[in-house]
């Protein structure tokens, strides 16, 4: 009974070791991809501004994208 008892006490704790490592290896992906993500979202915000910054001021001209349509829609 006691044989019983410690192979099952060993293989849960080989378990338990392999969960750590997972949970390791998960937290550092994690990790990483909220990295990934914040420099993406830095990356984005920067060529929107590249973006806004290279259209002209419709605002000065009053003309809009619509008045610039081609008659034909």
């Amino acid at each position: 009974m006691d044989d019983q008892i410690d192979a099952r006490l060993a293989e849960m704790e080989v378990k338990l070791a392999f969960q750590d490592e997972l949970l390791d290896a998960l937290n550092a992906t994690v990790a990483r991809q909220q990295k990934d993500l914040e420099l993406l979202q830095q990356q984005m915000r920067l060529l929107y501004q590249q973006f806004r910054q290279a259209q002209p001021d419709d605002s000065a001209s009053g003309l809009s994208l619509r008045d610039e349509l081609p008659p034909h829609y």
